[in-house]
Formats: structure tokens, sequence, C-alpha cells
């Protein structure tokens, strides 16, 4: 194999606080950021739909899927518009609210180290923690949060 074969472009994603790092090919686009249209009925972290490319995008917020405070949002907010990967989602597509511009990284088994799989509320949408030289960026659980998602919006 060569070793463009064994790099994994990524994307260091800023939350309040902390990372998460994703495979570049999840990710659809980055936009800015509109006050999303609230569903009651559903999870606080859970903060609406904006309309994307002329359909509605749900929105989460990372930090409160992990029991934090949803953090305000300022000029540098974000949304990452994810793939759906699962098919759970009708429109195919959500979205996570970010502090801030993703950084687009080159990650290998050498700079990416298992650190921790405690740390954050059992039902979160998190597989792990991990070392990428100085960094502890969180890899999320896009399927578990897809599937949250798509059970409350049937719910609500």
């Amino acid at each position: 194999m060569t070793a463009e074969a064994d790099e994994l472009y990524s994307l260091l994603v800023p939350l309040s606080g902390d990372r998460l790092i994703v495979p570049r090919a999840c990710v659809a686009e980055v936009v800015r950021f509109t006050e999303p249209e609230h569903e009651a009925g559903t999870l606080s972290w859970m903060m609406g739909n904006v309309n994307w490319n002329g359909r509605p995008l749900p929105v989460v917020s990372f930090e409160g899927a992990l029991g934090h405070e949803v953090p305000v949002a300022t000029g540098r907010t974000r949304i990452v518009v994810f793939y759906a990967s699962t098919g759970q989602l009708k429109n195919g597509y959500f979205g996570v609210l970010t502090q801030g511009f993703p950084q687009l990284v080159r990650v290998n088994k050498d700079v990416l180290k298992f650190d921790s799989k405690d740390g954050w509320p059992e039902d979160a949408p998190v597989l792990c923690r991990v070392r990428m030289i100085n960094e502890y960026p969180l890899i999320p659980d896009l399927e578990k949060l897809e599937a949250t998602l798509a059970r409350e919006s049937v719910q609500a």
C-alpha cells in the first residue's frame, strides 16, 4: 500500500471547549449559521430545522448531546452538514453547530492514538476520544446521532 492510502483526510470541528474529528468524506458542506426553527417536543439539544438548498436540515448542538449547555451563536458559528449514512432521515442530511471553521487535517496510524471511552454520558453519540499529537478530539457516533434525530422527528 502507498503512504497516501494509509492517510485519511479529516476535519477537526471546533466545539465550545472541545473538538470533533470526522472523515472529510462524511461532510457535504459547511454553511453559515441561520437560526433554526425549533420543533416543540424534541430534545433540548435538537436546535430545529434550517432551510438548506431548499430542503429542511435538522441541526443539533453536539455540546448539548453531551449534556453541556448549548453554546450561544456568534459570528463564527457555522453548521457542518453531514451525509446521513443510515437512510433513517428523509432528506439524507443533518447539521451540527460548530464554533468556527473546521480545519482540514491528514491523519494516519502514527499520529492518531486511542485515548479514552469515558467522560461523557452513556447515551451520548461518542465512540471515543483520541490523541492526535497535542489534540484530544472526540470521534462522534454519527449513526447514533442520526438514529436519535430520526426517532425524535417521528415523535415530534
